[in-house]
C-alpha cells in the first residue's frame, strides 16, 4: 500500500509514451523507496550535524 502511489504514477507517465505502463509502474516503485531512504539519511545527517555543533560550541565555552 505504501509504494502503490509512485506505482500509480510511473505507470501514468509511462502510458503517455504509448507503452503498457508497466516500466513506469516498476521505475514508480523504486523511485518511491529511493525518496523514503534518502528521506531517513539525510536526516540522520542533519541530527548528527545539530549534535555535532552543540558538542563544539560546548568544547568551546
Amino acid at each position: 500500500m505504501k509504494n502503490l502511489v509512485g506505482t500509480a504514477i510511473g505507470a501514468a507517465i509511462d502510458r503517455r509514451d504509448g507503452d503498457s505502463g508497466v516500466k513506469g509502474a516498476i521505475l514508480g516503485y523504486v523511485a518511491s523507496g529511493t525518496i523514503k531512504t534518502i528521506a531517513k539519511i539525510g536526516t540522520l545527517a542533519a541530527v548528527g550535524y545539530g549534535v555535532f555543533s552543540l558538542a563544539r560550541s560546548r568544547a568551546r565555552n
